[in-house]
Formats: C-alpha cells, structure tokens, sequence
C-alpha cells in the first residue's frame, strides 16, 4: 500500500509529478531546516528524503514520467547518505563532547583552497563520466553533485562557506530540473535558495557570537 501511494501520481499544467519526488524534497527540506538549528535528527530524516529521490533521479531505471536520468542527481542521493552517516556520528560525538552538535566557524585557508581545487577538479572528472553514462545535462549535474559533496561535508564539520556552495548549487540546478521536468525538485531549490541565505545568517551570527564569548574569556 506504501509502495502505490509513492508511485501514485498527480498533474500540475498536463504534466504528470510522483508523489514521491514530492515527500523526497519534503524530507530534503526538513532536514535542511534541522541542519540550520544544528540538530542530530537532520540527519536521519534526510537519508529518507535520499532514498526517495534515488529512485526519482534514475527515471529510466525506475520508469518515472520523465524517463530520464540524471546519474549526477543520483548519485549525489548515495553520496548524502554517506556523508550522513558520517555527519551524525560526528555531531553526536560533538554534542557529548561540549553539548552542542556543532560549532560553526569559517574553513581555514587550507580547507578553502581544498574545496576549490575540489570544486574545478570535481565537475571536470564527473562531467566526463555523466556524458560517458549518458547523463541529461552533463556539465550542470557535475556541478550539483561536486558541490553538493562539498556542501555536506562543509556541513558536517560546522564550516559557514557550505551554506554558499548550496547557493552556488540552487543557480545551477533549477535551471537543469525545470529543463528536464523535475518540476517539484526546482521549486524547491527555488525555497532552498531563499532558506539557505536564511541559514547563512543564523550560522553567521551563531559564530560571531562564539567567537565574541571567546574573545571575552
């Protein structure tokens, strides 16, 4: 029954959406929402929101309206379920260690200058292996998923630039979604957007304040 409901179907303007691309980017939100308030739980509920979207993003595989895939989009699915494995081990073991899951701060030079060789080197290499694969829109989904991988992990370890990579990302890929008819998933990078600025600045001020406190002592 579980299983119907998410391969249930509905219509905005002649074309058709999966319920499931729908709850996958609901989840994607919430765990967003709980990222930005440095809650354990953003974890866990995002690995739900990945499995969904998974099996949205491999089209032809799992035979979705659109029949297209976007292996970086699917794949950038795995590599958040990894990352958040390592994300909510890291942040339970920061919790016990001084009562919070994470302190945000700003990368070092060394790690900027990390994920900006990451950045290039990243879209490059997995632009080739999309186009080899026979991904729809090669060069945009290197990209989102180099940049997605750099934002997850800048989240884990409490770095404030991954807020501006997910911005980086959302430029990218409500273009490509809207292009290839994932209509639900642009929408929401278009409320990311506007949230992910939000997150900046509640980070920002979160690391303003711990360092001012650190200065004081």
């Amino acid at each position: 029954m579980l299983i119907d409901l998410l391969d249930a179907e509905f219509s905005v303007l002649g074309h058709p959406i999966l319920w499931r691309e729908v709850v996958g980017n609901g989840f994607g939100l919430l765990s967003a929402i709980g990222g930005m308030r440095r809650v354990v739980w953003a974890w866990p509920v995002g690995i739900i929101g990945n499995a969904l979207l998974f099996t949205v993003f491999l089209g032809g595989v799992f035979h979705t309206p659109q029949a297209l895939d976007l292996y970086g989009q699917a794949g950038r699915q795995l590599m958040f379920i990894a990352v958040s494995v390592y994300g909510l081990m890291r942040w339970l073991r920061d919790s016990k260690r001084s009562g919070a899951a994470v302190l945000p701060r700003w990368g070092t030079a060394r790690e900027r200058t990390a994920m900006l060789v990451v950045a290039i080197v990243g879209t490059v290499v997995f632009a080739q292996l999309f186009g080899y694969l026979g991904s729809f829109g090669k060069w945009a989904d290197a990209w989102i998923f180099t940049g997605s991988m750099l934002a997850a992990f800048g989240m884990a370890r409490g770095l404030t630039e991954f807020w501006l990579i997910w911005i980086a990302v959302d430029i990218v890929g409500v273009p490509l979604l809207i292009v290839a008819g994932f209509y639900p998933s642009a929408v929401l990078y278009l409320v990311y957007a506007a949230f992910v600025a939000w997150g900046f600045i509640v980070w920002f001020r979160i690391q303003n304040k711990n360092f001012g406190q650190k200065m004081a002592s």
